[in-house]
């Protein structure tokens, strides 16, 4: 029986046993996860999902996080000898073994779910945390922009993580800050907003 599973944008036939390597999980060596967004189950009676099968899940655990190889990138030239060069970014992989494949019940496993660096809950839960901090008077509509060094572009984003008001960005930890990783807050800002939170 195989899966065919999607993480990180991209797509992966898996059966159990197999290793893989992904992108980026959050996630420790040794530690247990699962993926849930499978497209489809091969075997005896395969089932395709619309777009996902419904209660089915792929687990792993995972080995490693790991580095890939340097890219060798070549650079054709016209009446000149062409060249290599090796590229100096490696991404940033994990390593996996898939364990089990579920047909059902994905949902009651209590594994933890497989997610990226990027899809970590940590800018979601730093947005609650300002909002509960901040005092009710808070205004929701705050020009994000009148602080210094917040173009319309670095708003948009602050809006995007839920930080609406001054006193929202006032009240971030540095906890907070390092969490959201939509965009970078800089210490500055922060004091800025308790100045313009005063009124």
């Amino acid at each position: 029986m195989f899966a065919v599973l999607k993480t990180g944008g991209k797509q992966y036939k898996v059966q159990a046993g197999d290793m893989l390597r992904v992108e980026k999980l959050a996630a420790d060596a040794g530690e247990k996860i699962q993926f849930n967004d499978v497209l489809m189950l091969g075997g005896e009676s395969p089932v395709v999902g619309a777009p996902l099968v419904e209660g089915a899940a792929v687990q792993a655990e995972v080995i490693d996080q790991i580095k890939a190889d340097k890219v060798i990138h070549f650079v054709k030239r016209r009446r000149k000898h062409s060249s290599q060069r090796t590229k100096g970014h490696r991404q940033k992989l994990t390593l996996v073994k898939i364990t089990e494949i579920l047909t059902s019940g994905a949902d009651k496993t209590g594994v933890k779910i497989a997610t990226g660096k990027g899809d970590t809950p940590a800018v979601a839960a730093a947005a609650p945390a300002a909002k509960t901090a901040a005092p009710a008077a808070a205004s929701a509509d705050d020009d994000l922009t009148s602080i210094t060094g917040v173009g319309p572009a670095a708003a948009k984003k602050l809006i995007e993580a839920g930080l609406t008001s001054f006193a929202q960005i006032a009240a971030l930890s540095e906890d907070d800050i390092a969490g959201i990783d939509a965009v970078k807050v800089k210490p500055e800002w922060v004091e800025q907003a308790k100045e313009l939170a005063k009124g």
